[in-house]
């Protein structure tokens, strides 16, 4: 079946009454978590993601995804009104954002995000829908020794693509493989660095990892930094929507952006922050007022949140049709997979159409909820943002604690909870990134289990994993994801250097 047909049978699943409702709450939730000052997408989502456990695994992921593009859609509204990303992607629409609510023009900023959201989110979903049965048809002919160089990639692209540094990247991977060792091995079945603790025999719950990293350890975090003092909230003067001006103003920035910023955040080491950096550049070489840049050029918040969202569709090819994670929002989504026991790749799309293709349908149908629920909800949007911060946070730890809890009734799981929070704090205060811990524990025990594979078909021969063309390809890729990134730093750190020498002379 081609890929329309097959978009129909997913709508045919999306709307249905019951998912349909399931997406509504997860947009919703998704959009009010998301709007929240301090809160990014890949928080929303770790800490919504305990919602999701007691429903079937097809609304459970529709929900997931409606709690995804809200978080998403939720992030531009902190960063316009109070000047606060929720993440490094949203920077730039906080530059011309929030000077444009200053200037009394947040309504029209808040409606080009919105409707250039939607724009992005439509093209890249169906441009998702398009592509992702065309990889699929590739990746299944990979065998054990290809799919072990491809978790080689996910690895070695997810540790220096987070973090300023590759080292503290792939010391936090190696973190996440250790805790992946723990539990019963599948091929002998022996108990593995389980100490004698019967909870530990099922191995560490992926969800209670996600939630303490990302919701405690960022809590932690602000708490011992003391960022709780008082922020302006900008207020929505005048109309809501755009003129003609501003309409005429935006839709090409809508449209350059969403082209930007999907290829970006498809590819394996991609992020949405290179997108909306290169969406806002093309902006300014290109607009009519280029003086207005730095001031609330309109184009400055339509290109780069098109971009930003797009990226985020984007993110979903390589998650969904390979199973790889290339932003921490993919992390926890892989872990949302995790949690029904579906591992995203091309068997998803082979033994669960129906899952996979509902879910990208149900992409489409809360990319409309979102422009119905943002633009005429802004006020209560706005309201949300006077949240103290202390009552906010600890709002966080309450939600946490009680959603760990429900989805796994034990004092030794909260244990675990606090332990790991206490950890993400500890990663956070020296710098190392949270999103490869996440995917070395998910990632690691099926990285062991195709390499065992591998070496068992080939009787112990090791040249096995160098023994096809695709599986060279993909070590080489490997390599380069690390050695790229070191090479790209080190020459920005000579020509830093260059400068300041020149400066001293």
């Amino acid at each position: 079946m081609d890929s329309f047909t097959l978009l129909a049978h997913g709508f045919a699943v999306a709307m249905q009454p019951l998912n349909l409702l399931y997406a509504l709450v997860g947009v919703t939730l998704g959009t009010a978590v998301g709007v929240l000052p301090g809160i990014g997408p890949a928080l929303t989502v770790a800490l919504l993601l305990p919602v999701t456990y007691k429903l079937d695994p097809g609304g459970s992921l529709i929900m997931f995804a409606g709690i995804y593009y809200g978080g998403m859609y939720g992030g531009s509204t902190t960063s316009i009104l109070l000047n606060t990303p929720g993440e490094s992607s949203s920077i730039v629409t906080a530059l011309e954002g929030n000077k444009m609510a200053r200037a009394g023009r947040g309504g029209p900023a808040l409606a080009t995000a919105a409707i250039g959201s939607f724009v992005a989110g439509l093209i890249a979903t169906m441009a998702l829908a398009l592509i992702a049965p065309t990889i699929v048809k590739f990746a299944l002919s990979f065998g054990p020794a290809e799919y072990f160089a491809l978790m080689i990639l996910a690895f070695m692209t997810v540790s220096a693509a987070f973090g300023d540094s590759t080292l503290r990247g792939l010391t936090a991977l190696f973190l996440g493989l250790a805790l992946g060792l723990i539990g019963i091995d599948l091929q002998t079945g022996q108990a593995r660095l389980a100490f004698g603790i019967p909870d530990l025999l099922d191995g560490v719950e992926v969800t209670t990892l996600a939630v303490a990293l990302f919701a405690i350890g960022e809590t932690l975090s602000v708490a011992a930094s003391h960022r709780y003092g008082e922020e302006k909230i900008e207020p929505v003067k005048g109309s809501v929507w755009m003129s003609r001006e501003d309409w005429s103003r935006s839709w090409k920035p809508w449209l350059r952006g969403t082209f930007i910023g999907f290829p970006i955040g498809a590819m394996p080491a991609g992020g949405a922050e290179i997108g909306t950096f290169l969406s806002y550049s093309v902006e300014k070489q290109l607009a009519k007022k280029p003086e207005e840049f730095g001031h609330g050029a309109i184009e400055g918040v339509a290109g780069p949140e098109a971009a930003n969202n797009a990226s985020a569709a984007g993110t979903l090819v390589p998650l969904l049709t390979l199973g790889l994670p290339t932003s921490a929002t993919a992390a926890i989504m892989l872990a949302g997979f995790q949690q029904f026991g579906l591992q995203p790749g091309p068997l998803l799309f082979a033994n669960n159409p129906q899952i996979v293709w509902g879910l990208i349908a149900s992409l489409l149908v809360a990319n409309f909820m979102l422009l119905v629920l943002n633009l005429p909800l802004v006020g209560l949007w706005v309201r949300l943002l006077s949240i103290p911060r202390h009552w906010l946070y600890a709002g966080i730890l309450v939600f946490a604690t009680l959603g760990t809890i429900g989805a796994n009734p034990s004092t030794f799981e909260l244990g675990m909870l606090l332990a790991f929070g206490v950890l993400g704090y500890i990663l956070r205060r020296f710098g190392y990134p949270i999103a490869p811990v996440v995917v070395g524990l998910i990632l690691g025990p099926m990285a062991e289990q195709q390499l065992r594979r591998a070496l068992a078909i080939s009787q112990g021969d090791v040249t096995v994993l160098v023994g096809s063309p695709i599986a060279v390809i993909l070590l080489v890729l490997a390599v380069c994801a690390v050695v790229v990134p070191l090479i790209m730093r080190a020459r920005g750190k000579g020509k830093v250097l260059s400068a300041l020498a020149a400066s001293e002379d």
